[in-house]
């Protein structure tokens, strides 16, 4: 079923949770839902219903635990309201997968004749929107820092199972990424990856636009997404991370005035 509503005349890009919140933290997830705005190709993107539940239309269990884990730390959120596979919010503006045509041995029917027009219309109606709804959230305090939710699949066709319960992803900024890990690790129940199973940051992706850039404490989380599949599941990460980031950034202070 798909995970937002979609009114022709009221469709947003974007879901703001605790607006009013006024922790420093400030937690995003670009790959929220597998939603398809009605003004894409009538809002659907040719693809079965068993494809749009795939990781491959966005992170299974991500927005659960994102609302949960903003909760806990009395931040705001923000998620996005289209599917990764309308245009990824975590990709640059002239990154070549911001609109994916094939992907996890799936081709996207919608997307195979995508020009640039049409490109430059699904950036108007949802990339940039969101952008700018997280620029100024994140502006709202000059000492934020920004938290990305994702979820990753235990296994993508024809490769390895992979390992990790959770991975920390980091740019060139490890002030917050480098305790963080550590203090996972140190609770002796799970498989960290550092930069697992994706490496670091991409060129114009949402952290290094709205944190790297901006010298923000960021750090970019990675949780597969079997793990993440109930609602209890998903508080119950948000329960164990809150704490978790609290002291990464208490260890970040000890270095550093922050």
């Amino acid at each position: 079923m798909t995970e937002a509503i979609d009114l022709a005349m009221t469709y947003h890009p974007y879901h703001i949770v605790g607006d009013t919140r006024e922790s420093r933290w400030l937690i995003t997830c670009d790959h929220a839902t597998n939603h398809v705005p009605q003004m894409v190709n009538g809002g659907s993107l040719g693809l079965a219903p068993e494809d749009m539940e795939r990781h491959i239309a966005y992170d299974l269990g991500a927005a659960g635990v994102a609302r949960a884990l903003a909760e806990r730390l009395g931040a705001p959120a923000i998620l996005s309201n289209f599917s990764r596979l309308v245009i990824d919010p975590n990709r640059g503006e002239d990154d070549p997968t911001l609109v994916m045509k094939l992907y996890d041995g799936t081709i996207i029917p919608a997307n195979r004749h995508a020009d640039a027009a049409e490109v430059a219309r699904r950036l108007e109606a949802c990339h940039r929107p969101y952008h700018s709804a997280l620029h100024d959230l994140a502006a709202r305090r000059d000492d934020t820092i920004i938290v990305s939710v994702h979820s990753f699949t235990r296994q993508l066709r024809g490769r390895p199972p992979r390992p990790w319960h959770v991975g920390v992803l980091h740019g060139h900024d490890t002030r917050l990424t480098d305790p963080l890990a550590d203090i996972l690790r140190q609770q002796g129940d799970l498989c960290i990856g550092v930069n697992e199973p994706y490496g670091g940051h991409l060129e114009g992706d949402a952290i290094a636009r709205h944190a790297l850039a901006e010298g923000r404490l960021n750090a970019l989380l990675e949780i597969r997404n079997d793990l993440i599949a109930t609602e209890a599941e998903q508080r119950a990460w948000a329960d164990r991370l809150a704490p978790a980031l609290e002291a990464a950034l208490d260890a970040a202070r000890a270095d550093a005035d922050l």
